[in-house]
């Protein structure tokens, strides 16, 4: 008991605000900041899904009797702006990447700390503006504030959403500064880039998408205030303008924004597949090299959205072969992951799952996405529920299986406690069948025809579209749980140890919840990552690694 209570004391300082508020609010702790994100997004993640459930309550009959079609047209411009905005481009980078970064690395913090806590505080800031917007009556645009209709068009607020999406653009910035500058200098002696874990691999391509890619999506939301306030024709036709402008500056960064949802997911997967397998990442190599492909492929591929836009079709020819290129890194990570599970000693653990299950929802997600950038389908299928369907398996099925699977995997060491695993499993499988059910469904409605953003439909979609409304049912219950149990394990969960999963990070190697400075001595890396094999160098409940043999080191 003696050795327990040290751990207990630790943990309930940590985790408790016995500190006062003010310790909590004005913290430059990287890990209390994850935390702080991670109530933060999951509140807007709530906001986000009440406004799903709306819709899909409207949508089970094909008459339009629960709201009108301008209410459904700001529940689903609410939906988007919230989910992508508020809750997927920060959900990984901001909540695991602020906590495990430093750790990762072998660092006591992130590089700039206060730069991390003005990061929060931008988001809060961003946030509140754009629940400004909601309680002054919502926006109709939708989630891409599309011109001339979001200049000229309409009476709602965009002006102050888009401030709100300026300002939050702003924390996704600092986010990946403080990342880049991290990974690069401030990594544990001997930690060399190939001996990086493939999280932080991951989350620094992302971080370079923030960098490069948010500030054009700033600047365009800039001139759309212009054009609102002073009449600047910059996309308004009548006034000079040209609204396919806007659609090039937007997309140029909001495709690359897909991998700011997916990227730092698939880095999830790639530490959960190779941990409860027992096997090294096949090709690791490939893979960390594949994040950077990733994201500058995602920079190339904007145009596939706009093929009915009047683009020459020369250059919907060039965006379509683009788009079929970038697959291909992406198709690396899915069959690295099928052989690092090849003869593998799985484990069936709640991480796992997750992990199984975002395999599961991107890789048909990844081949959709071939299917809309070939042009004579994405012309069929454009502005349908086929489109919702492959963005939805793409950015929240992979996105969210890959978050709650890294919350899962890393929790013992955010709060020194384990959660119920069976409820955690129950949870899991909710999650993976309820997003089936709820997306499946629109894939065949818009290869029919039905198109989105309607809150009246065709009768002959009813029966898919019901089918859709039970799934999201199920999902419901899927997300709910995992709020429960995790909740309920802070004070009743049974004590973790430092590394029950039996990982290899250096994240693993000190104390759960980590010290103040994560590590009392500085620790030092001189063998490669992932030693997992017939014999594991590192083993449950125990921070002490056993060197390996000479003739085995540079395994994996």
């Amino acid at each position: 008991m003696s050795t327990i209570a040290p751990v207990l004391k630790m943990r309930d300082d940590y985790l408790n605000v016995s500190y006062s508020a003010k310790s909590w609010l004005l913290t430059t702790d990287h890990k209390r900041i994850g935390i702080l994100y991670v109530v933060t997004i999951t509140f807007f993640f709530a906001i986000g899904g009440i406004a799903a459930t709306i819709m899909r309550m409207e949508l089970v009959t094909p008459a339009g009797d629960l709201v009108s079609s301008e209410t459904y047209n700001k529940l689903f411009t609410l939906h988007g702006l919230i989910m992508v905005f508020l809750f997927l481009v920060p959900s990984i980078p901001a909540t695991l990447g602020n906590f495990l970064i430093p750790l990762m690395v072998g660092a006591r913090d992130m590089a700039f700390p206060r730069l991390n806590l003005a990061s929060w505080y931008l988001l809060v800031i961003g946030s509140f503006l754009a629940l400004a917007s909601l309680v002054a009556g919502g926006i109709d645009t939708g989630w891409t504030f599309y011109a001339p209709y979001s200049t000229t068009y309409t009476n709602t607020h965009v002006l102050t959403m888009g401030l709100g999406v300026f300002v939050a653009g702003f924390s996704s910035i600092f986010t990946g500064i403080n990342i880049i500058v991290t990974t690069h200098k401030m990594r544990a002696p001997g930690l060399t880039w190939f001996r990086l874990p493939l999280f932080v691999w991951s989350l620094y391509a992302t971080s370079l998408i923030f960098v490069l890619g948010t500030p054009v999506l700033a600047i365009t939301i800039l001139l759309i205030a212009i054009e609102n306030v002073f009449g600047v024709g910059v996309f308004d036709p009548r006034l000079g303008g040209d609204p396919i402008l806007f659609q090039h500056l937007f997309w140029f960064y909001s495709h690359p924004a897909v991998y700011i949802m997916v990227l730092p997911g698939m880095g999830v997967v790639s530490e959960l597949v190779s941990c409860f397998s027992r096997n090294p990442p096949f090709g690791y190599r490939f893979i960390a090299i594949s994040s950077i492909a990733i994201a500058v492929f995602g920079f190339l591929v904007w145009g596939h959205h706009m093929f009915v836009s009047g683009q020459s079709v020369y250059a919907s020819l060039i965006f379509s072969g683009l788009s079929f290129m970038v697959a291909i890194p992406s198709a690396v990570k899915v069959f690295s992951w099928t052989a690092t599970l090849y003869k593998g000693s799985i484990s069936w653990a709640t991480p796992m799952l997750y992990a199984l299950g975002f395999i599961g929802l991107f890789t048909p997600g990844g081949l959709t996405g071939l299917m809309v950038a070939t042009l004579p389908i994405d012309v069929h299928v454009h502005d349908t529920y086929f489109v919702v369907a492959h963005f939805h398996y793409i950015m929240v099925g992979g996105t969210l299986m890959a978050f709650l699977g890294g919350i899962h995997f890393w929790w013992p060491k955010i709060t020194g406690r384990m959660y119920p695993e069976g409820w955690g499993r129950t949870a899991a499988i909710l999650v993976f069948l309820g997003f089936n059910l709820t997306f499946f469904p629109q894939f065949m409605a818009g290869y029919q025809g039905m198109p989105r953003r309607y809150h009246e439909y065709a009768p002959q979609y009813q029966v898919l579209n019901v089918l859709s409304t039970a799934g999201a049912s199920v999902l419901a219950v899927g997300y709910l749980l995992p709020l429960i149990y995790l909740s309920w394990s802070l004070r009743n969960g049974k004590i973790a140890g430092d590394n029950p999963w039996g990982a290899t990070g250096l994240e693993w190697q000190t104390s759960s919840p980590p010290p103040p400075h994560n590590f009392e001595v500085v620790p030092v890396v001189d063998h490669p990552p992932y030693l997992y094999g017939p014999v594991d160098y590192y083993t449950p409940q125990t921070t002490q690694s056993i060197e390996p043999p000479a003739e085995e080191r540079g395994h994996g």
